[in-house]
């Protein structure tokens, strides 16, 4: 009863709403109902009863002419909702989320439940983001560091025939102003609480009569939202710069380029991770006097480090777009370079001790060059040409360090300081002097070194042509053929010498006679079962690995361990948090006389659609196809083939059938596309607490509905609204990343003390995609004067509750959202000022954005909780 309730409010909502991505209907001048040119189109009305103009097919077009399940926020709905970044989008967007993890950089683009990459650089991701037409391969999601935003399309499903690179889910497409050849500009700052200050400016005009510039620049700063409890700083803070210079020759209204530079700089203390539960590794680290969270405070936004995080990224690039009118077609060419470089370092065992800290970096270089040719016939035929060639070069690494109480931490697991750790070093020092006991597992600087390299050169050649059988009737065919070469390298160096330790056949042991081993383990082992004869009498060389259970057929008494028979209570296998599942023990770099270190992959994509024109309805049904290249794993889970987890995963491929309806009504529209989206061999990038599990899943697949809706019943009066419902499902997927808490499909192997690398996740609902997402706006506008007037708007942004991640227990990370945003601004006419009063999560709105597995805290859980109640004033300034 109450899934047909929200239905049906879900419905009625939809007949007075506009797409997360429609505009606001409370601007100012109206939009042309013809298309306009270039420079003019995006300045897209914000009365829902005329045109906006979209792009989506490499052309301009009306939204609701376009055939395309597609949304598109202006710059007003930007500027009044306060939408800062990319994950600010998705509050207007339900069909996109944009969760941000443990970086600054480390953000995911999801659309229809499918998107992945995010935190592992061999993954590219499923959904493509461009600017101005220009492929970005990696970005930390910012829309501040941009001028003036004329829209953001939001393309749902496989785009390969038209965008060529990584869209297997969709794209993101941001447009900006073009210079004007009329001198103009903008200025703006915001102050709010958090200490938040964000001035930005924009100014436009002429240098010649041919050469116009636009120069923009911007600083974001704020306060962290969170308190380090260890250090008393504040985390999550806002520490960003950019400036951008955009140059545009225009000699005739048939030829312009256009060039753009800009650079960014983030430098922030980020990002904000709480425990969500404290197992038994984390209770004791609480145990041994080092503090750690109340996970009955999660959204306190209280965090336990030892350090600060520390984040630093740069990003710098160039571009040019040249756009030729020769008649029969257009040509367009655009160019790019750009350069970004990621550095991070983080405490990531997030408590009071010294346990663990990751220092990461990247550098990625990427060249990009697209050209395409678009007819200009304005008869019942019309097609596209193009080519996309992408080269990038990525340095990637990491080094997780052990800190100065690693062995205090492994010593309250395992007995104290003269506890089994301690005891394996005295043993192995009888045969081996170098050996000090005490001193030579889990100590300070010990860890991992992990260094790739990966060189990538794809290139894509697609087309699309349509054709207008009746004036009502209009079919539509796209080709595209995709070709991706990726080769790797990787320099793995592992210096944990408790991991790099065999336990099933410790050297030394096996010479030692029984008698030497202390009291309180001999004893155990003989009230456990154990018959010293089976080694001649000396010491097993399986005594702290896991095998020994089998020569254990009794439980013991007190004062041995307690222990179950079979189970080898002095066991340590699970304290070997590097390669302690792989038989050699230690990483096997690539290439090597069995892996070549390249991936090779290519496709032919397709589209094909028919669209009939009733009137005030246009209708619409495709079938279209998608693919994205293979991956590496470049992360210390990814092991050889078929040894464990895989070094690569498998390309995906994408098949969607959609039937759509765009109606067009006084005052309003109402779009509605219904959808059944597969994805064979869907790339999985799951995090295990200390790597990536990288493996396809047979197949994913999902339906559902998306609804857009704008209505403006009366004059002072604009109603706005999305809603997307998905139905998703694991059809097969046999090799899912196992998981602790799932006893039933990850049992202990009592051989090796290790879960299985994989469970059987057939038939069931995949994580991190909710079931219904919507959003809603109002905007009440009043006119006090000819030069004066003022609006207020309100948003309710809701998301049903959904599991986040399937590596952490339904219980900790199931979350839904119900978040209402606000504005109230004055604009005056004559000086062309606005002064707005904004708010984000009015209601205090808690919620987790995602959660994982506690590094090396087997058990633990660590989740990130969401950006709270934030508000402040704008003042902007046009001229």
């Amino acid at each position: 009863m109450k899934k047909f309730e929200l239905l049906a409010a879900s419905a009625l909502v939809s007949l007075y709403a506009c797409p997360a991505a429609a505009q606001d209907t409370s601007a100012t001048a109206p939009a042309p109902q013809s298309a306009p040119s270039r420079s003019t189109s995006s300045s897209a009305s914000q009365d829902s009863s005329d045109d906006i103009i979209v792009t989506a097919a490499k052309r301009e077009q009306s939204l609701q002419d376009v055939p395309i399940s597609v949304s598109v926020t202006s710059q007003a709905t930007i500027e009044r909702a306060q939408i800062r970044d990319l994950i600010d989008l998705q509050s207007v967007v339900p069909s996109l989320k944009v969760p941000q993890l443990n970086a600054t950089g480390q953000t995911n683009f999801i659309i229809r439940g499918f998107g992945n990459g995010n935190g592992n650089d061999g993954i590219e991701s499923s959904v493509g983001v461009f600017i101005d037409g220009v492929y970005r391969s990696r970005t930390s999601s910012a829309l501040d560091d941009l001028p003036e935003i004329e829209r953001v399309e939001v393309l749902r499903g496989p785009q390969s025939t038209l965008f060529g690179k990584n869209v297997s889910a969709g794209a993101i497409s941001i447009t900006t102003r073009r210079p004007s050849f009329a001198w103009g500009g903008k200025a703006e700052v915001s102050i709010g609480n958090y200490g938040l200050i964000n001035p930005k400016a924009t100014i436009t005009g002429p240098i010649t009569d041919t050469l116009a510039f636009r120069l923009s620049g911007s600083v974001n700063q704020r306060d962290g939202y969170f308190r380090n409890l260890t250090t008393g700083a504040k985390i999550n803070d806002r520490d960003r710069a950019s400036i951008r210079a955009d140059i545009l020759f225009e000699p005739s209204s048939d030829f312009s380029v256009r060039v753009i530079g800009d650079y960014n700089l983030v430098k922030e203390v980020c990002c904000g991770v709480t425990s969500i539960f404290n197992g038994p590794r984390t209770l004791a680290i609480g145990a041994a006097g080092f503090a750690i969270s109340d996970t009955t405070k999660i959204f306190d936004r209280n965090v336990i480090f030892n350090t600060d995080p520390k984040n630093r990224l740069q990003g710098k690039g160039i571009s040019g777009e040249i756009d030729w009118n020769l008649g029969i077609a257009k040509l367009t060419s655009i160019t790019a370079y750009r350069e970004q470089v990621n550095e991070s370092n983080q405490d990531i065992d997030f408590t009071g001790a010294d346990v663990s800290n990751n220092i990461t970096a990247n550098k990625i270089k990427t060249f990009t060059q697209e050209v395409r040719l678009t007819s200009n016939s304005d008869g019942p035929f019309s097609w596209l040409l193009g080519g996309f060639y992408q080269h990038e070069n990525v340095d990637t690494g990491r080094d997780i360090r052990f800190g100065k109480d690693i062995r205090t931490f492994v010593n309250g697991l395992t007995g104290g300081p003269g506890g089994l750790i301690f005891a394996l070093e005295s043993l192995q020092r009888a045969t081996n002097p170098a050996i000090t006991p005490g001193s030579y597992y889990f100590t300070q600087g010990q860890g991992i070194s992990d260094r790739y390299k990966l060189k990538q050169d794809s290139y894509s050649i697609f087309g699309q042509a349509d054709y207008k059988i009746t004036d009502r009737l209009t079919i539509t065919g796209g080709l595209a053929y995709l070709n991706d070469r990726k080769a790797a390298v990787s320099n793995v160096v592992l210096n944990d010498r408790f991991s790099l330790l065999n336990l099933e056949n410790v050297p030394g042991l096996g010479v030692l006679p029984f008698a030497a081993l202390p009291a309180s383990i001999s004893g155990c082992l003989l009230q456990k079962g154990f018959n010293p004869a089976t080694t001649a009498g000396n010491v097993p060389v399986n005594l702290f690995g896991a095998s020994l259970g089998s020569s254990l057929p009794g439980p013991g008494s007190a004062p041995c361990p307690a222990s179950p028979a079979g189970l080898n209570p002095f066991g340590l296998n699970a304290l070997q948090f590097f390669y302690g599942n792989s038989p050699a023990h230690a990483p096997i770099n690539f290439p090597n006389a069995t892996e070549s270190g390249i991936l090779k992959g290519d496709k032919v994509t397709y589209a094909a659609r028919a669209a009939y024109n009733f009137g005030v309805v246009n209708a619409y049904i495709s079938y279209s196809t998608g693919w994205k290249a293979g991956a590496f794993n470049l992360s210390s889970d990814s092991r050889p083939p078929l040894n464990g987890v895989g070094r690569t995963a498998a390309p995906e491929n994408v098949t969607v059938y959609e039937a759509g309806l765009k109606a067009r009504f006084k005052g309003g529209y109402f779009n509605v596309a219904v959808f059944k989206q597969t994805i064979k061999g869907f790339q999985s990038n799951a995090f295990t607490g200390l790597g990536y599990s990288l493996v396809n899943a047979g197949q994913q697949s999902v339906k559902g509905f998306e609804i857009d809706a704008a209505y403006k019943p009366i004059p002072w009066l604009s109603l706005n609204g999305a809603v997307t419902y998905l139905d998703p499902k694991y059809d097969s997927f046999t090799g899912a990343a196992c998981v602790s808490y799932d006893t039933v499909r990850c049992p202990i192997n009592p051989l090796t003390g290790l879960i299985p690398n994989f469970r059987n996740l057939t038939g069931t609902k995949p994580t991190g995609i909710p079931e219904w997402s919507s959003s809603v706006s109002a905007v009440i506008s009043h006119t006090f004067s000819p030069s004066v007037s003022a609006y207020l708007r309100g948003e309710y942004d809701y998301t049903s509750k959904f599991q986040l991640t399937d590596t952490v227990p339904p219980a900790l990370n199931t979350y839904g959202q119900n978040n209402v945003n606000a504005s109230l601004g004055f604009t005056f006419e004559k000086s062309k000022l606005e002064a707005m009063l904004w708010v984000r999560n009015l209601t205090k709105d808690n919620q987790l954005i995602s959660a994982f597995p506690t590094v090396a805290q087997d058990g633990s859980y660590s989740g990130y909780p969401n950006q709270p109640r934030t508000y402040g004033l704008t003042l902007r300034k046009a001229f």
